[in-house]
Protein backbone atom coordinates (compact mmCIF):
# COMPACT_ATOMS: atom_id res chain seq x y z
CA UNK A 1 0.00 0.00 0.00
CA UNK A 2 1.56 3.27 -1.00
CA UNK A 3 1.76 6.55 1.19
CA UNK A 4 -0.89 8.02 -0.76
CA UNK A 5 -3.56 5.15 0.13
CA UNK A 6 -2.56 5.17 3.43
CA UNK A 7 -2.93 8.81 3.80
CA UNK A 8 -6.40 8.50 2.20
CA UNK A 9 -7.32 5.66 4.46
CA UNK A 10 -6.46 7.13 7.96
CA UNK A 11 -8.47 10.49 6.47
CA UNK A 12 -11.66 8.05 5.91
CA UNK A 13 -11.74 6.67 9.35
CA UNK A 14 -11.25 9.41 11.36
CA UNK A 15 -13.58 11.52 13.21
CA UNK A 16 -13.43 15.16 12.19
CA UNK A 17 -10.50 17.20 14.22
CA UNK A 18 -12.79 19.47 15.46
CA UNK A 19 -14.93 17.60 17.91
CA UNK A 20 -11.98 15.09 18.99
CA UNK A 21 -11.34 14.75 22.51
CA UNK A 22 -7.76 13.38 21.45
CA UNK A 23 -5.50 14.49 18.53
CA UNK A 24 -2.40 13.24 17.40
CA UNK A 25 -0.84 15.33 14.80
CA UNK A 26 2.26 13.97 12.59
CA UNK A 27 3.70 12.56 16.12
CA UNK A 28 7.09 10.79 15.94
CA UNK A 29 9.53 9.76 18.40
CA UNK A 30 13.19 8.32 18.48
CA UNK A 31 14.94 6.93 20.72
CA UNK A 32 18.62 6.35 21.06
CA UNK A 33 20.39 2.55 20.75
CA UNK A 34 23.77 2.03 21.27
CA UNK A 35 24.68 5.73 20.05
CA UNK A 36 22.53 5.14 17.14
CA UNK A 37 19.11 6.46 16.45
CA UNK A 38 16.38 4.39 16.68
CA UNK A 39 13.14 5.49 15.03
CA UNK A 40 10.23 4.37 17.14
CA UNK A 41 7.11 6.14 15.30
CA UNK A 42 6.63 7.85 12.49
CA UNK A 43 3.91 10.62 11.85
CA UNK A 44 1.41 8.80 13.45
CA UNK A 45 -2.18 10.88 13.06
CA UNK A 46 -5.32 9.79 14.88
CA UNK A 47 -8.46 11.30 16.10
CA UNK A 48 -10.20 10.17 19.02
CA UNK A 49 -13.69 11.05 19.84
CA UNK A 50 -15.01 11.73 23.52
CA UNK A 51 -16.46 8.38 24.91
CA UNK A 52 -14.96 6.13 21.95
CA UNK A 53 -12.89 3.26 22.39
CA UNK A 54 -9.95 2.44 20.59
CA UNK A 55 -7.81 -0.12 20.32
CA UNK A 56 -4.12 -0.25 18.96
CA UNK A 57 -2.97 -3.69 17.63
CA UNK A 58 0.54 -4.75 16.06
CA UNK A 59 3.52 -6.89 16.60
CA UNK A 60 5.92 -6.08 19.30
CA UNK A 61 8.13 -2.82 18.41
CA UNK A 62 5.77 -0.88 16.63
CA UNK A 63 5.45 1.87 19.32
CA UNK A 64 1.72 0.94 20.94
CA UNK A 65 2.97 1.25 24.40
CA UNK A 66 5.22 4.39 23.60
CA UNK A 67 2.05 6.00 22.00
CA UNK A 68 0.32 5.84 25.57
CA UNK A 69 3.22 7.02 27.53
CA UNK A 70 3.16 10.07 25.26
CA UNK A 71 -0.39 10.49 25.31
CA UNK A 72 -0.37 10.40 29.47
CA UNK A 73 2.46 12.82 29.53
CA UNK A 74 5.65 10.46 30.73
CA UNK A 75 7.34 11.02 28.13
CA UNK A 76 7.81 14.99 26.41
CA UNK A 77 10.59 14.29 24.08
CA UNK A 78 8.80 13.76 20.71
CA UNK A 79 7.92 15.63 17.63
CA UNK A 80 4.66 16.36 16.32
CA UNK A 81 1.74 17.46 18.33
CA UNK A 82 -0.97 15.87 20.71
CA UNK A 83 -4.07 17.62 21.95
CA UNK A 84 -6.38 17.08 24.21
CA UNK A 85 -9.59 18.43 23.98
CA UNK A 86 -7.91 21.31 21.80
CA UNK A 87 -4.85 21.54 24.39
CA UNK A 88 -1.48 20.84 23.98
CA UNK A 89 -0.21 18.18 26.47
CA UNK A 90 2.23 18.82 28.69
CA UNK A 91 2.97 16.73 31.50
CA UNK A 92 0.59 14.42 33.47
CA UNK A 93 -3.03 15.32 34.52
CA UNK A 94 -5.83 14.28 36.40
CA UNK A 95 -7.79 14.06 32.85
CA UNK A 96 -5.54 10.65 31.75
CA UNK A 97 -5.72 7.87 34.15
CA UNK A 98 -3.40 5.01 32.69
CA UNK A 99 -3.49 1.24 33.77
CA UNK A 100 -0.25 -1.31 33.18
CA UNK A 101 -0.10 -5.12 32.16
CA UNK A 102 1.42 -5.06 35.51
CA UNK A 103 -0.41 -4.20 37.80
CA UNK A 104 2.14 -2.58 40.23
CA UNK A 105 0.46 -2.61 43.23
CA UNK A 106 2.70 -1.39 46.44
CA UNK A 107 2.40 -4.52 48.78
CA UNK A 108 2.60 -2.51 51.92
CA UNK A 109 -0.76 -0.88 51.03
CA UNK A 110 -4.38 -2.25 51.30
CA UNK A 111 -6.77 -2.10 48.17
CA UNK A 112 -7.84 0.88 49.42
CA UNK A 113 -5.01 3.08 49.96
CA UNK A 114 -3.39 1.84 46.11
CA UNK A 115 -6.80 3.15 44.74
CA UNK A 116 -6.24 6.15 46.96
CA UNK A 117 -3.14 6.76 45.27
CA UNK A 118 -5.10 7.58 42.50
CA UNK A 119 -6.27 10.74 44.22
CA UNK A 120 -3.10 12.15 45.63
CA UNK A 121 -3.48 15.37 43.70
CA UNK A 122 -6.79 15.81 44.04
CA UNK A 123 -7.51 18.61 46.23
CA UNK A 124 -10.02 16.91 48.85
CA UNK A 125 -10.73 15.90 52.13
CA UNK A 126 -10.32 12.81 53.97
CA UNK A 127 -14.30 12.79 53.78
CA UNK A 128 -14.27 12.83 50.55
CA UNK A 129 -11.54 11.15 49.33
CA UNK A 130 -12.77 8.01 51.25
CA UNK A 131 -16.11 8.15 49.73
CA UNK A 132 -14.59 8.19 46.62
CA UNK A 133 -12.53 5.23 47.06
CA UNK A 134 -14.86 3.21 48.66
CA UNK A 135 -17.49 4.18 45.40
CA UNK A 136 -14.50 2.76 42.82
CA UNK A 137 -13.81 -0.46 45.25
CA UNK A 138 -17.53 -1.30 44.84
CA UNK A 139 -17.86 -0.41 41.02
CA UNK A 140 -14.75 -3.29 40.15
CA UNK A 141 -16.11 -5.78 42.02
CA UNK A 142 -13.96 -5.77 45.62
CA UNK A 143 -16.27 -4.41 47.88
CA UNK A 144 -15.41 -6.39 51.58
CA UNK A 145 -11.12 -6.35 50.06
CA UNK A 146 -10.74 -2.61 51.22
CA UNK A 147 -8.36 -4.14 53.67
CA UNK A 148 -6.65 -6.45 52.07
CA UNK A 149 -2.90 -6.65 50.97
CA UNK A 150 -2.16 -7.20 47.53
CA UNK A 151 -0.79 -11.01 48.55
CA UNK A 152 -3.91 -11.85 49.64
CA UNK A 153 -5.15 -11.03 46.08
CA UNK A 154 -5.60 -12.98 42.94
CA UNK A 155 -4.38 -11.89 39.46
CA UNK A 156 -7.62 -10.86 38.29
CA UNK A 157 -8.88 -9.14 41.81
CA UNK A 158 -5.15 -7.07 41.73
CA UNK A 159 -5.72 -5.91 38.23
CA UNK A 160 -8.93 -4.26 39.10
CA UNK A 161 -7.37 -2.74 42.30
CA UNK A 162 -5.37 -1.16 39.23
CA UNK A 163 -8.71 -0.49 37.23
CA UNK A 164 -9.79 1.18 40.19
CA UNK A 165 -6.89 3.55 40.88
CA UNK A 166 -6.71 4.53 37.47
CA UNK A 167 -10.46 5.83 37.67
CA UNK A 168 -11.03 6.82 40.87
CA UNK A 169 -9.57 10.50 39.68
CA UNK A 170 -12.20 10.65 36.83
CA UNK A 171 -10.15 10.69 34.28
CA UNK A 172 -11.64 11.86 30.39
CA UNK A 173 -9.54 9.32 29.10
CA UNK A 174 -8.31 5.96 30.29
CA UNK A 175 -5.56 4.17 28.66
CA UNK A 176 -5.06 0.87 28.95
CA UNK A 177 -1.48 -1.38 28.26
CA UNK A 178 -2.20 -4.82 27.59
CA UNK A 179 -4.09 -4.99 31.16
CA UNK A 180 -5.57 -8.26 31.01
CA UNK A 181 -2.84 -10.16 28.79
CA UNK A 182 -1.18 -12.01 31.93
CA UNK A 183 -4.05 -13.60 33.13
CA UNK A 184 -5.98 -16.61 32.34
CA UNK A 185 -8.94 -16.83 29.72
CA UNK A 186 -11.85 -17.08 32.11
CA UNK A 187 -10.76 -13.95 34.36
CA UNK A 188 -9.70 -11.82 31.24
CA UNK A 189 -12.99 -12.25 29.75
CA UNK A 190 -14.99 -11.31 32.90
CA UNK A 191 -12.26 -7.97 33.25
CA UNK A 192 -13.38 -7.21 29.67
CA UNK A 193 -17.13 -7.14 30.24
CA UNK A 194 -16.64 -5.62 33.74
CA UNK A 195 -14.59 -2.62 31.16
CA UNK A 196 -17.71 -2.50 29.21
CA UNK A 197 -20.08 -2.11 31.68
CA UNK A 198 -17.94 0.50 33.28
CA UNK A 199 -17.31 2.43 30.03
CA UNK A 200 -21.02 2.32 29.67
CA UNK A 201 -21.96 3.91 32.95
CA UNK A 202 -19.43 6.52 32.43
CA UNK A 203 -18.77 7.45 29.10
CA UNK A 204 -15.33 7.00 29.46
CA UNK A 205 -12.97 7.43 26.02
CA UNK A 206 -11.09 4.46 26.18
CA UNK A 207 -7.25 3.72 24.29
CA UNK A 208 -6.40 0.22 24.63
CA UNK A 209 -3.51 -1.54 23.55
CA UNK A 210 -3.41 -5.25 23.14
CA UNK A 211 -1.76 -8.22 21.17
CA UNK A 212 -5.02 -9.71 20.63
CA UNK A 213 -7.18 -9.29 17.82
CA UNK A 214 -10.59 -11.05 19.33
CA UNK A 215 -9.73 -8.85 22.50
CA UNK A 216 -9.85 -5.87 20.25
CA UNK A 217 -12.87 -7.07 17.79
CA UNK A 218 -14.77 -7.57 21.16
CA UNK A 219 -14.48 -4.26 23.05
CA UNK A 220 -13.03 -1.53 20.39
CA UNK A 221 -15.67 0.66 18.04
CA UNK A 222 -12.13 1.40 15.89
CA UNK A 223 -8.79 -1.13 15.79
CA UNK A 224 -6.07 0.82 14.85
CA UNK A 225 -3.16 -1.92 12.83
CA UNK A 226 0.44 -0.62 13.54
CA UNK A 227 2.80 -1.42 11.12
CA UNK A 228 6.54 -2.01 12.72
CA UNK A 229 9.96 -0.17 12.38
CA UNK A 230 9.00 2.78 12.65
CA UNK A 231 5.47 2.36 14.02
CA UNK A 232 3.19 3.85 11.76
CA UNK A 233 -0.67 3.18 11.07
CA UNK A 234 -1.30 0.37 8.45
CA UNK A 235 -5.31 0.65 8.42
CA UNK A 236 -7.93 1.44 10.55
CA UNK A 237 -11.06 -1.50 11.12
CA UNK A 238 -14.48 0.13 12.08
CA UNK A 239 -16.12 -2.85 14.38
CA UNK A 240 -19.98 -1.17 13.33
CA UNK A 241 -21.28 -3.70 15.81
CA UNK A 242 -23.81 -2.61 18.93
CA UNK A 243 -22.77 -4.28 22.79
CA UNK A 244 -23.21 -6.60 24.27
CA UNK A 245 -21.47 -8.18 21.40
CA UNK A 246 -21.87 -12.37 20.98
CA UNK A 247 -18.41 -13.38 21.00
CA UNK A 248 -19.41 -16.68 19.29
CA UNK A 249 -20.82 -14.65 16.46
CA UNK A 250 -20.55 -14.63 12.82
CA UNK A 251 -20.15 -11.11 11.90
CA UNK A 252 -18.22 -10.64 14.68
CA UNK A 253 -15.96 -13.46 13.79
CA UNK A 254 -15.82 -12.10 10.30
CA UNK A 255 -14.14 -8.57 11.47
CA UNK A 256 -11.90 -11.16 13.10
CA UNK A 257 -10.88 -12.79 10.37
CA UNK A 258 -10.42 -9.51 8.75
CA UNK A 259 -8.29 -7.64 11.35
CA UNK A 260 -5.95 -10.70 11.44
CA UNK A 261 -5.42 -11.15 7.69
CA UNK A 262 -4.38 -7.07 8.07
CA UNK A 263 -2.14 -8.11 10.96
CA UNK A 264 -0.70 -11.25 9.28
CA UNK A 265 -1.17 -10.60 5.33
CA UNK A 266 -1.16 -8.24 2.00
CA UNK A 267 -3.42 -7.24 -0.08
CA UNK A 268 -7.14 -6.53 0.30
CA UNK A 269 -8.97 -8.79 2.49
CA UNK A 270 -11.33 -11.02 0.80
CA UNK A 271 -14.04 -13.16 2.96
CA UNK A 272 -14.71 -16.83 2.71
CA UNK A 273 -17.25 -17.60 -0.24
CA UNK A 274 -20.30 -19.11 1.74
CA UNK A 275 -22.37 -21.35 0.10
CA UNK A 276 -25.51 -22.56 0.20
CA UNK A 277 -26.30 -26.00 1.82
CA UNK A 278 -29.66 -27.65 1.23
CA UNK A 279 -30.90 -30.87 1.67
CA UNK A 280 -29.93 -31.43 5.77
CA UNK A 281 -32.12 -31.42 8.67
CA UNK A 282 -31.99 -28.81 11.05
CA UNK A 283 -31.42 -30.95 14.29
CA UNK A 284 -27.97 -32.29 12.19
CA UNK A 285 -26.73 -28.30 12.33
CA UNK A 286 -24.60 -27.22 15.10
CA UNK A 287 -25.17 -23.89 16.33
Amino acid sequence: MNAFNILALQAANQPDPAESLVRFDGVGKTFSVDGQAFEAIRDFNLSINEGEFIAIVGSSGCGKSTLLRLLVGLDADYSGQIHVDGKLVSGIGGDRGIVFQEHRLFPWLTVAQNIALGLVNEPLTQGERARKVNGFVELVGLKGFESAYPHQLSGGMSQRVAIARGLVASPRILLLDEPFGALDALTRQQLQDELLAIRERSGITTLLVTHDAEEATYLADRVVVMEPRPGRIKSIVDIDLPHPRARTGVALHRLREKLLHQLTGDGNYLPPRIDRVEGVRPEFIAL
